[in-house]
């Protein structure tokens, strides 16, 4: 098979698990729900045509083991196991490429891998990840942080737009949710992890390169917040005696903004805001916000959460209204292996292409994996930088790179381990 051919086989397979949605005009496909059950069916299939086990943890997380060779070239016993993966959840009104892409890039090196009748002297496991977008339950990483064994017991009290809880959820979707902790990976085989992903970022459309080499991940913070005031006919109650939620919440939103145009490397988004009780001739009683912060340094990430926190607290007490603040979570900066990082540069430029290094301003599953083990990220190109956008698109000769590179560096892992 060429590696044209495999290109095209993954573009053609994210067109298929595009498909499975839960609005029908466009792609939206949350933890759990019967979309993420036919993804996880299909995907599974697919991986077991290419010579791997397939099983699924409980809390959703789709896992295919390709084995190991039963002796290396040097005739030492095959012993580790290298982990490839991302996700196949989705944001609202999605691309299709954002998470499966890295998934099918993946599975296509294992199949060629089989297509050959190869074994490495190392296991492969690739990870499909049942939610990494957290939103469901604004909980990002969840699928890998029970893999990781980082997830938190009180997580499971978290409730969806619909009332129904998590516990119930994951029941739904065919796992135990008081098993959950027996799903975590013991790190002591592990030699590395490496997830393909697009860039999510014009830098390398504009340097004209295929795929990229990521650094560093930054780190992530996620916050909810509700100003409480009172609500009041809109023609009566006079503007002076007001206590209105979404004056206040507007207020913050450009507070944020501020803070992110004033802290170099920060930024800081407000992507959800709900208004109660929602009527046109009703001052808002009510604002609920999310909030986003983000920077390569955790303690200008700190500090600039602690500042919006004051500013939320300022704006409350000078409108007279009250301020619920609750942390959802964070994730810290993580570097990316400087020796995987290493082999797979050397893998882009075995290639013909230059090893653009670059760190990335979006969350991955890295995160997690990175408390277990090494980890390593190619970048793909992707038009425009435009990513969480139905827009989203990629060069199919882009994937082709893709495929190559991680097939290269899983070669340079298997040579350190005495295979040529």
């Amino acid at each position: 098979m060429s590696i044209e051919v495999s290109a095209r086989a993954v573009l053609e397979r994210c067109d298929i698990l595009a498909a499975h949605s839960e609005e029908p005009d466009r792609l939206t496909r949350r933890y759990g729900t019967p979309p993420m059950t036919h993804v996880n069916d299909v995907v599974a299939g697919w991986m077991r045509a290419a010579g791997m086990v397939v099983r699924r943890d409980n809390i959703g997380n789709l896992i295919g083991r390709y084995e190991a060779s039963e002796t290396s070239a040097a005739g030492v016993g095959a012993s580790g196991t290298f982990l490839l993966g991302s996700h196949l959840d989705t944001v609202r009104d999605a691309g299709r490429y954002d998470g499966p892409l890295g998934v099918l890039v993946a599975l296509a090196a294992v199949e060629r891998l089989h297509a050959r009748g190869q074994r490495l002297p190392f296991a492969l496991e690739l990870l499909a990840f049942a939610d990494e977008e957290g939103v469901r339950y604004h909980s990002g990483y969840l699928g890998s942080s029970i893999y990781a064994g980082r997830f938190r017991a009180e997580t499971l009290r978290a409730v969806d737009d619909d009332g129904i809880p998590l516990a119930a959820a994951i029941r739904a979707f065919g796992g135990d949710p008081d098993a959950l902790a027996g799903d975590a990976r013991a790190p002591g085989d592990l030699l590395g992890y490496c997830e393909v992903h697009i860039e999510q970022g014009p830098v390398l459309e504009a340097r004209d390169l295929p795929v990229g080499v990521v650094s560093s991940i930054q780190g992530q913070s996620r916050m909810t917040l509700g100003f409480t005031g009172e609500a009041g006919h809109a023609g009566t109650v006079p503007v002076s005696m007001r206590r209105d939620a979404l004056g206040a919440a507007s207020e913050f939103v450009l507070a944020v903004e501020a803070e992110a145009r004033g802290t170099g490397g920060l930024v800081a988004t407000v992507g959800q805001l709900a208004v109660e009780p929602g009527a046109s001739n009703v001052i808002p009683g009510r604002a609920i916000l999310s909030l986003d912060v983000r920077h390569p340094d955790d303690a200008t990430r700190a500090a600039a959460g602690a500042r919006l926190r004051e500013h939320a607290q300022e704006i409350g007490r000078s409108r007279q209204v009250t301020l619920d603040w609750r942390e959802l979570g964070q994730s810290r900066s993580v570097t990316c292996d400087t020796h995987l990082s290493a082999l797979l540069a050397r893998a882009a430029t075995d290639s013909g292409y230059a090893a653009l290094s670059l760190p990335s301003g979006a969350g991955h599953d890295g995160v997690m994996l990175s408390r277990l083990t090494g980890i390593a990220m190619l970048f793909v190109r992707c038009k425009g930088g435009v990513s969480h956008n139905p827009a989203e698109s990629v060069r199919q000769e882009d994937v082709a790179v893709a495929i190559e590179v991680l097939g290269r560096f899983l070669s340079l892992v298997a040579a350190e381990r005495g295979e040529p």
